[in-house]
């Protein structure tokens, strides 16, 4: 519940919506994982293409602050397109999956910065098998109380969101048998995965305070959670999907997380408690939807019980139903989850390409084609 002396006032709360993507590059020949310095992408006018991230092949992109889908939709394609045009100057592409299948095959190195350096110091083989790449979507929450109470409240449909962006199933040339081996890889780190609730921000601050000065992270930017008040901005950062390759799928994402966002800021607003949730079966339930996706059973961690994907991702857009009413998005959220479940999840199709001749390069292409495309 919202400390009752410090009320925000809840008007803007969702207004905006905002994506950071990041993108794996390759060479579209081989398939290999290919470094980019990606400062000195080319770019249009003053605006840069991408920004580096901690591995030398992996660049991110970030949309503009948004307010509708189709606002969201356009600048994300214009964004892709732009990326793709840069980076094929050099013979290369780009890709936005959780994995590709030539991560973990060999070292590729750090971006160049004395953080990154430090990291990979630090952290050893995990920095070095970090070859991951995240869908993450900023929902404005301009009062940081809220956003807390805000994340205390959404951590329990987050294997749901999970489940749908799965789009990682190889890594190291092999079938890992997950859908999303990338929440495997990050969940090594000491602050990836789901959160436990905190109640308040002075509690969560204590927290991470404390995870700074015992050394075990360098400063409030490595915190992995799957849901986190952002660091930099006022908004609530939802961290817990795979790179998507459809762009269809990011829109997906972004339109449930910013609902899911708006109805848990009313419940804090009302006085509603905050789901109370077992943290070892909030990880089954992400551990569920890492492992099996769409394609299985996933975790009610509330109700405790096991069920068909298809029956808690319903549950899922039920609980949003009225946020996605009043933004006026039921019929776009309905028509891409019709859309995702007829082509099954990135992993499945990853898959799919794979039995038809027993090749990876299939899958790259396939990647590198979705990317490429789009909005549905």
């Amino acid at each position: 519940m919202v400390n009752p002396e410090r009320r925000p006032v809840s008007g803007s709360v969702g207004d905006t919506v905002g994506v950071e993507e990041e993108f794996h590059v390759l060479d579209p020949d081989s398939g290999r994982l290919a470094p980019v310095d990606a400062t000195r992408l080319a770019g249009l006018g003053s605006e840069p293409v991408a920004v580096p991230e901690f591995l030398r092949t992996v660049v991110e992109t970030g949309s503009s602050v948004c307010r509708s889908l189709g606002e969201l939709r356009a600048d994300l394609f214009r964004r892709r397109s732009r990326l793709r045009a840069a980076v094929a100057a050099r013979g290369l592409e780009v890709v936005a999956a959780g994995t590709v299948p030539d991560a973990g095959v060999r070292v590729v190195g750090v971006y160049p910065t004395d953080r990154y350096r430090h990291l990979a110091e630090e952290y050893q083989q995990l920095a070095r098998e970090q070859l991951v790449c995240a869908c993450q979507v900023q929902v404005g929450v301009p009062d940081r109380e809220l956003a807390v109470a805000v994340a205390d409240r959404i951590r329990v449909w987050l294997p749901a969101l999970l489940a749908l962006s799965a789009s990682s199933p190889f890594f190291g040339n092999r079938d890992t048998g997950y859908a999303s081996y990338r929440t495997m890889l990050l969940w090594r780190w000491p602050t990836a995965g789901p959160p436990a609730g905190f109640g308040s921000a002075a509690e969560y601050d204590r927290v991470v305070d404390a995870l700074i000065h015992t050394g075990t992270i360098s400063d409030p930017g490595m915190i992995y959670f799957d849901v986190r008040p952002s660091v930099r901005y006022p908004t609530v950062e939802i961290r817990v999907g795979d790179a998507c390759p459809l762009l269809d799928d990011v829109l997906l994402l972004a339109a449930l997380g910013r609902a899911l966002v708006r109805v848990a800021a009313a419940e804090a607003l009302a006085g509603t408690p905050a789901p109370l949730v077992r943290p070892e079966l909030l990880r089954a339930a992400t551990w569920r939807a890492a492992r099996s996706g769409l394609d299985a059973t996933l975790i009610d961690p509330v109700r405790l019980t096991a069920l068909p994907a298809a029956e808690l991702i319903d549950r899922l857009v039920d609980h949003a139903g009225p946020a996605l009413a009043a933004a006026g998005e039921q019929a776009d959220v309905a028509r891409l989850l019709a859309s995702a479940r007829s082509r099954g999840t990135a992993a499945a199709r990853q898959r799919a390409a794979l039995a038809r001749r027993g090749d990876l390069h299939d899958v790259v292409r396939l990647l590198i084609d979705e990317t490429a495309a789009g909005p549905g």
